[in-house]
């Protein structure tokens, strides 16, 4: 059974920072892709970084130069540093990644970290 479990949300003021992680256990799979995605009340989910296996990474355009996402391949580990935050940054933070087992790719979700900035 595979889980990717999400911590180190909370509730900061405007210009503060967080660390996401994401850790990945119970799978003998491959991790490739991952990312995080936000949601926030009312709106779509929509994609914030990503990062391949190879270290090779995109954001979105409303976090570039603030947030960066990096990975731990030996702990099977996402992060996600989020710096000069915003109350606009407040969502539920998601990890996603695809894991390749046995030759089958499969995408899995985290359950959400709340994210709360004030201003």
């Amino acid at each position: 059974q595979v889980q990717l479990v999400e911590s180190g949300g909370g509730s900061v003021q405007a210009g503060g920072s967080l660390r996401l992680s994401c850790a990945f256990s119970g799978s003998n799979s491959m991790i490739m892709r991952t990312a995080w995605y936000r949601q926030a009340p009312g709106k779509q989910r929509e994609e914030v970084a990503g990062i391949t296996r190879g270290g090779n990474t995109n954001y979105g355009d409303s976090v570039k130069g603030r947030f960066t996402i990096s990975r731990d391949n030996a702990k099977n580990t996402v992060y996600l540093q989020m710096n000069s935050l915003k109350p606009e940054d407040t969502a539920v933070y998601y990890c996603n990644a695809d894991l390749l087992r046995l030759g089958v790719l499969k995408n899995y979700w985290g359950q959400g970290t709340q994210v709360t900035v004030s201003s």
